[in-house]
């Protein structure tokens, strides 16, 4: 029955690699070789944290699935055995034995944990997490988690609370570390000319926050000056982004340019519609408007990049799925979503943001390299 949709969906520029792979096994072969580490991660942020770890372990043992287009090609970049994940129903002919399976934070896959501990693998469960919002349905579900979770050998969570989670629903072997994103490095990988005057950037903001930002923009340049900078999440939505911006800046007799096309952000409002920029564009930035926390059903984004190259970061108040890492992160404004304007004119007298917190990953590393 689902057939139609998915097929639909393949024609999609974020589906058209990741659906024809993870449902219909296409271009997406078995494993090369048995006996290695398996690491499962979803997307971008989680195929990003891995690289302290990877650089702890032998190059020859490592594999990766992730499920989404962004996540695959991050871990592109590690030159290890790469597949998306097969949808479940495939997973008992797919999956070949290895001696671990490493999943990250909250891929619970029912079907590949127990296929993979039937087959002799060490499952587990790292930077582990049961957010807020769905500790709820956790609960309700409590019969089906334990069963999974009955697959797991050790639990690598975040925080306290995610530990007391975890044991509620019937979870052995618990170690609290803290979150591994502490651990990774973040450094640009190009070197841009920072615009004259007030920069702010608009970054990993996802639809109908574009909107949002361009309206506390508009208010904020009637009695200021300051360049705009924004970076959608999804590539998929460079087109109908440029073309709000386009709408805005002709209404505001302001210039807008892509950046793929003018590198030297000379325009009042870019579009970064690239992948592998955000960093970059921080780094030149002095506000951070971080999206992904001005709509309830995203979570927040990674506050740690902006706050390592000293912006002051301004982000909405549905930050769930990061909760742990602002922990980690002082000065920030969380504003509702209209009071961009506001938030804006505060940061002229705030601090930039910084991280004081480390985690130290060789507890983690050396479990691996040993188990």
């Amino acid at each position: 029955m689902a057939l139609p949709l998915l097929i639909s969906l393949s024609f999609k520029k974020k589906y058209k690699e990741s659906i024809p792979s993870r449902f219909f096994l296409f271009h997406n072969p078995r494993f090369k070789s048995s006996n290695g580490i398996w690491f499962h991660v979803c997307s971008l942020g989680e195929a990003r944290a891995l690289k302290p770890i990877l650089k702890g372990l032998d190059k020859d043992e490592i594999k990766i699935t992730t499920v989404t287009h962004t996540g695959y090609h991050e871990a592109k970049k590690y030159g290890v055995d790469l597949r998306y994940l097969p949808f479940e129903i495939f997973l008992p002919f797919w999956a070949k034995p290895q001696k671990l399976l490493v999943v990250l934070e909250a891929e619970f896959w029912y079907m590949l944990l127990a296929v993979m501990s039937a087959r002799g693998a060490k499952v587990i469960l790292l930077n582990a997490r049961i957010s807020d919002k769905s500790v709820k349905k956790y609960m309700k579900m409590g019969w089906f988690y334990k069963r999974l979770l009955s697959y797991v050998d050790v639990v690598f969570c975040q925080s306290e609370m995610d530990a007391y989670r975890f044991e509620t629903l019937g979870a052995k072997n618990i170690e609290i570390i803290g979150n591994i994103k502490l651990a990774q490095e973040i450094q640009e990988s190009q070197t841009y000319c920072k615009p004259d005057g007030l920069t702010i950037v608009a970054a990993s903001t996802h639809e109908g926050e574009e909107k949002l930002i361009l309206e506390g923009y508009e208010e904020y340049i009637a009695n200021n000056k300051a360049k705009l900078i924004i970076v959608p999440r999804h590539p998929e939505r460079f087109d109908s982004v440029y073309k709000l911006l386009s709408e805005f800046c002709e209404k505001n007799g302001l210039d807008v340019s892509r950046f793929s096309e003018d590198k030297t952000l000379s325009t009042d409002v870019v579009l970064v519609d690239m992948m592998g920029e955000l960093n970059n564009i921080y780094k030149i930035s002095d506000i951070a408007i971080l999206g992904g926390a001005f709509k309830k059903d995203v979570g927040g984004h990674n506050p740690l990049e902006p706050a390592h190259f000293g912006c002051k970061i301004i982000t909405g108040k549905y930050f769930h799925d990061q909760k742990e890492l602002f922990k980690y992160v002082h000065h920030v404004q969380y504003i509702e979503n209209n009071e961009v304007c506001k938030a804006l004119q505060n940061a002229q007298i705030l601090p930039s943001s910084k991280v004081d917190e480390k985690i130290n990953l060789d507890r983690v590393i050396n479990y691996i390299r040993n188990s």
